[in-house]
C-alpha cells in the first residue's frame, strides 16, 4: 500500500509538472499573439512608416513574451523578485580607524 501511494504521489506531481507547462505554453503563445496584434494596431493608428509599424508590433510581441516569462517563472517559483539588499547602520572603517 506505501508503494501504491508513492506511486500516486509521483504521477501526481508530474501531471501538476505537464500541466504547468502546458499553462506556461498556453500563456505564452496567447500572450505573444494579443501583444503583437495590439502592437501592430497601434502602429497603424500612430506611424505612416511601414518601419515604424513593424518596431511596434516588435515591440508589442516582446512585451507579450516578456510578460509571459515573468508569469511563468512566478508559476514555476523560479521568481526572485524583488532584491532586498541590508543595509548595516554601522559604518565601515578601516582597520586600525574609528
Amino acid at each position: 500500500m506505501g508503494e501504491e501511494n508513492n506511486k500516486q504521489q509521483v504521477v501526481g506531481s508530474e501531471y501538476n509538472l505537464d500541466a504547468k507547462w502546458d499553462a506556461c505554453l498556453d500563456l505564452g503563445v496567447r500572450r505573444f499573439a494579443y501583444f503583437s496584434l495590439i502592437g501592430g494596431f497601434a502602429g497603424l493608428l500612430l506611424f505612416r512608416s511601414p518601419v515604424t509599424r513593424w518596431a511596434s508590433t516588435a515591440f508589442g510581441a516582446g512585451t507579450g513574451i516578456g510578460s509571459a516569462y515573468t508569469e511563468c517563472s512566478q508559476i514555476f517559483g523560479g521568481y526572485p523578485g524583488k532584491s532586498t539588499a541590508s543595509v548595516s547602520e554601522t559604518p565601515i572603517t578601516k582597520d586600525g580607524e574609528e
